[in-house]
């Protein structure tokens, strides 16, 4: 299981989750940042500093923000 960044990121795009990362799983895409599941360690330091609460457990991601957990998975599938 891995960290999911949700639509409180698109247009924000703060960074301060690029920063605190121990092993730099989060990338800037085109209008917010992803986080991949594959190298993810689900240390959780990147959900504390996020300024606007963007960023769940995948099992915690709130139920109209789902589509944000295959979006993720799928930007780096392409990248």
């Amino acid at each position: 299981m891995a960290f999911v960044i949700t639509s409180p990121c698109k247009e924000e795009k703060a960074g301060e989750c690029v920063e605190v990362c121990p092993v730099d799983c989060i990338e800037e895409g085109k209008d917010m940042f992803y986080i991949d599941p594959d190298i993810c360690i689900d240390c959780g330091a990147c959900e504390a500093v996020c300024p606007v609460e963007a960023i769940h457990m995948e099992d915690e991601v709130p139920d109209d923000e789902h589509e944000y957990i295959a979006l993720n998975r799928k930007f780096f599938e392409e990248n």
